[in-house]
């Protein structure tokens, strides 16, 4: 494996829009503004491609993606704005709102001519020149005013296509960024004459009806400038676990519990299955407090809810703590109750609370909240659409991550290839990633346990 090759870059505008008459201004929630210090949201996917024997419904041509990907912009007008940040009071406070003037979202072909699928399937770890079919390496949110908000790259390999997706986080999460991305496979592979099926939803929610727009809050960008890590990045890993071994997971943590009724999810039990094998791998001292932040979705939490197409972030950050001793004697049980009472304590009442309470002290979110070697951190979701992703040539093979927010100890959850089975893509130095991969019961490879009965069920929950 070598390095890409890149062939062309390029603005894409949405069609039948002007650049002059109607710029949409879109004012932004604490949810979005908190990450405007951070990096950018950076997923792709892997495909075989196409052999002349094969019958699809279209074959991979690149000038079909790149006009699919411009039909589909013009459902999504927020991915060809730009922010516009405006500071006050001597510059120590600021507003930040999207201006939807179509500037263009960034579309790149490259070729990586000496990689092939199998070298990224099968390799121990995740190789680095995966991070290079990603745009915008580096870039932080705030940088949105004259970066682009949305950017694809088509890198295609010896034997497949990579797509990989980067998107300012700031415009939204990961059910945002899926959702765009599944409606450019539904146009790509219809023919991109039809429009989504599930169009999004972009009024932003204020939850609090006297909320003066724009939103003030404290920020000076050199105070968020990151110096770069001289440290070559840290590895990744992937850890499949199927659908089988999560039941038995989640049947555990029940029976542990004493729950009377399943009330501990599948995602809580491999979770917190996670975070004891990670700190039994690390030997850590037991009177060290351990940390475990979740990104919570809230659109389900609201009354009323928000909706799924709700486009924009809608997600609070919290975790669940304990020390060394209790995380490593307590049982996946206790463990993932605790995480679940945690999680089930976001009521509409606490969500819009919490909401109220940011809007009283401004602040925004830096890696180093989260970041430290007693800290894990998870992100994104197994309920999101990853494999249905056909752009007309068949279904991903593989998911993959770019380096944007990578630190020690960030995990990231993507639904896996076979129904109910789930994929951690964990982040953290060797030595505890090859611990991790010997370790029969975080495997659970020939081991057993007990209370696999009538709670042996799976369910994929989002937390």
């Amino acid at each position: 494996m070598e390095s890409i090759r890149v062939i062309s870059t390029s603005l894409v505008q949405a069609p039948n829009q002007s650049n002059e008459s109607t710029e949409e201004k879109i004012h932004l929630t604490p949810w979005d503004l908190i990450f405007l210090p951070l990096e950018t949201i950076q997923k792709g996917l892997l495909f075989q491609k196409p052999t002349k024997t094969e019958h699809h419904h279209t074959p991979f041509q690149i000038n079909n993606l790149k006009h699919s990907f411009s039909t589909t912009l013009a459902f999504f007008p927020p991915l060809t704005g730009r922010f516009v940040i405006t500071h006050h009071n001597e510059d120590k406070d600021a507003t930040c709102h999207i201006l939807c003037n179509n500037q263009g979202a960034l579309f790149v072909h490259a070729v990586a001519e000496n990689t092939t699928v199998n070298d990224i399937l099968q390799a121990k770890y995740v190789p680095s020149i995966v991070h290079s079919f990603f745009q915008l390496n580096g870039v932080h949110n705030h940088q949105g005013t004259s970066q682009p908000l949305f950017a694809a790259q088509v890198t295609e390999l010896v034997d497949g296509v990579f797509i990989g997706c980067t998107l300012n986080h700031t415009l939204g999460d990961g059910r945002s960024f899926w959702h765009f991305v599944n409606s450019w496979a539904e146009i790509s592979r219809s023919g991109f004459n039809n429009k989504p099926s599930k169009l999004p939803s972009l009024e932003r929610a204020f939850l609090v009806n006297d909320v003066e727009l724009p939103i003030r809050f404290p920020f000076i960008e050199k105070d968020f400038e990151i110096i770069p890590n001289p440290e070559p990045p840290l590895p990744e890993r992937f850890f499949h676990f199927t659908k089988e071994k999560i039941a038995r997971l989640k049947a555990k943590a029940n029976a542990e519990a004493g729950t009377e009724k399943i009330k501990i999810s599948s995602l809580q039990s491999l979770l917190t299955h996670l975070w004891i094998s990670v700190y039994r791998c690390k030997r850590v001292d037991p009177e060290d407090e351990l940390s475990y932040f979740i990104s919570l979705g809230v659109r389900p939490r609201l009354v009323p809810q928000l909706p799924e197409s709700y486009f924009g972030n809608a997600a609070i950050f919290d975790s669940v703590r304990m020390r060394a001793r209790e995380l490593l004697e307590g049982g996946i049980g206790k463990c993932a109750l605790e995480m679940n009472k945690m999680i089930a304590s976001y009521t509409d009442e606490k969500v819009r609370s919490h909401f109220e309470s940011w809007l009283r002290n401004p602040t925004l979110f830096t890696l180093e909240r989260v970041a430290n070697s007693n800290s894990l951190t998870t992100s994104s979701s197994p309920r999101f659409d990853v494999y249905g992703n056909d752009f007309g040539w068949g279904k991903p093979v593989a998911v993959r991550s770019g380096v944007a927010n990578k630190r020690a100890g960030k995990m990231t959850v993507f639904a896996g290839n076979e129904e109910g089975s789930i994929d951690l893509e964990v982040c953290l130095s060797y030595d505890i990633l090859e611990a991790l991969w010997n370790d029969t019961q975080f495997t659970m490879d020939s081991v057993s346990f007990q209370g696999e009965g009538s709670h042996a069920e799976l369910l994929v929950e989002n937390f």
